[in-house]
């Protein structure tokens, strides 16, 4: 049997983080497995599916890398065989014709109330009692056993007839053996009245025709799933088996919303600045385990993932531990990608050529002091800081006329370096201090003052080497000619 999985979003809104790492599992499982991943788009809410949200959930999996190995199925272009399956299940008595209108519905709900209103207040009688276990439990048109005959003309949906008799229990592969009575699940509608299909069925029939072998989606589905059997029993096909994941909850331990920070997967990558081999490093650890490893490559994880490590917990969103993985694969990735990904960003729009030649010739130094790219960009903010730079706060005090003396004599003596190494400006302080007097820590706080402006660095020495002669030395003759 080739392993088939899919991922299959509405388009109503943008890729939720939740929903990335669902597409996740279910491509690492088919890639594990040798198998198909598919995609499919479920646009049958006409109403709130919209193209744009497509194109940016389509957008979304494309940058976490992981497309499907064929074109999405576009649901709503299924309606007809959709509704030919459903017609197909009434003929095979799994389904029935039913002319219960939503009037009728809506009053059935409104007396529940009532009742229910009244059992707070006081004991029900005998005919109330019954009416309350009538109207609460799954509904039962009176028509699906012919007993009451169909209205001439009259409007009718096609609603599932469940059988009472057969268990719903099935095992899940992440929370067991789960079940619930049969009685308590309602005959729902699979097609509305205006022949419309309705959601639950087709996806059961999108499911069978897609070669579907492996649901994997999140928990919040399973109770869909005790409405979806009996559509595939109905039909006498084979069923999926299901792997039902808990949802993500934020650092709280509620379930994750907005309040909790980003949700949105384009949010990770644009406001956030994070890399997909990290959202895929990250995500996966959300719900999966292999033991106590953290970073897991691509080619681990699909060699490693199976369903049996999926967690029944929830998994909590903790971003420090994602500033952790992604600082990892900061280290890694390539200069130049990162460039190119720096130069994209809109805190780097508008940068002198010589600017982003400095940035670019640093990229090996700033990466690794980076947990992603919006820190990226601060690290390399004194590379970009404009001349002269700005003194604020303490900085001012700092840079007293004794400072100016010493940045003087200083930048005479790094004006005569024919090296303009690291190493060879490190020699250059050293014996600086020793020819004054002086030890590194008095010089050292003012020269970053100046060459920074306060903006994160590393070594001071290194500072000096990635400004590159000309820039240094213009910044530190900037602030000494002032004390000359």
């Amino acid at each position: 049997m080739t392993v088939v999985t899919r991922f299959a979003p509405s388009p109503t809104g943008y890729l939720h983080i939740g929903g990335a790492r669902t597409a996740l599992f279910c491509w690492l499982y088919a890639r594990h497995t040798g198998g198909k991943f598919l995609l499919r788009v479920e646009d049958t809410d006409r109403e709130r599916s919209t193209q744009a949200a497509v194109n940016a959930i389509m957008d979304g999996l494309n940058w976490l890398g992981l497309g499907g190995d064929e074109p999405p199925v576009m649901q709503s272009e299924r309606a007809a065989r959709h509704a030919e399956v459903a017609h197909e299940l009434v003929r095979r008595g799994a389904a029935y014709r039913c002319a219960v209108t939503q009037e009728e519905l809506g009053a059935r709900r409104a007396r529940l109330n009532d009742l229910l209103g009244e059992q707070a207040k006081r004991m029900l009688s005998e005919d109330e009692a019954a009416e309350l276990k009538s109207v609460s439990g799954a509904f039962r048109s009176p028509y699906r056993n012919g007993d009451l005959p169909l209205p001439p003309g009259a409007p009718t949906t096609v609603r599932l007839k469940i059988d009472e008799s057969k268990p719903t229990g099935y095992t899940d592969r992440v929370q067991g053996h789960v079940a619930v009575p049969a009685a308590d699940v309602d005959d729902l509608i699979l097609l509305r009245s205006d022949g419309t299909p309705t959601y639950l069925l087709a996806v059961v029939v999108d499911d069978h025709d897609m070669g579907v072998t492996h649901v994997i989606r999140g928990d919040d589905h399973l109770i869909n799933t005790f409405r979806q059997l009996p559509i595939f029993e109905g039909m006498g096909w084979s069923v999926p088996e299901y792997a039902h994941v808990p949802l993500i909850h934020g650092p709280d331990g509620k379930k994750l919303s907005k309040r909790h920070g980003a949700t949105a997967v384009d949010a990770y990558r644009d406001e956030l600045g994070y890399l997909p081999e990290a959202m895929r490093n990250y995500l996966l650890r959300l719900g999966w385990s292999h033991g106590d490893d953290e970073i897991i490559s691509d080619q681990q994880a699909i060699e490693w993932f199976d369903l049996n490590g999926l967690n029944k917990a929830p998994a909590r969103l903790d971003f420090a531990r994602l500033d952790f993985v992604n600082k990892h694969y900061m280290a890694l990735a390539d200069d130049e990608r990162l460039f190119d990904l720096f130069l994209a960003r809109p805190e780097a729009m508008n940068l002198h050529k010589e600017v982003k030649a400095r940035i670019q010739a640093a990229m090996p130094v700033l990466k690794t002091r980076s947990a992603n790219l919006v820190a990226l960009v601060e690290q390399a903010r004194f590379l970009t800081n404009i001349r002269p730079v700005v003194l604020a706060g303490k900085a001012i005090d700092q840079v007293n006329d004794e400072a100016r003396g010493r940045l003087a004599k200083l930048s005479a003596v790094l004006d005569e370096l024919a090296d303009w190494s690291e190493a060879a400006i490190k020699t250059a302080l050293t014996q600086y201090c020793e020819q004054n007097g002086i030890s590194m820590g008095k010089i050292s706080p003012v020269l970053r003052v100046v060459l920074t402006g306060g903006a994160p660095a590393p070594d001071i020495t290194l500072v000096l080497a990635l400004l590159g002669r000309n820039e240094a030395l213009a910044r530190l003759k900037d602030h000494a000619r002032a004390g000359g």
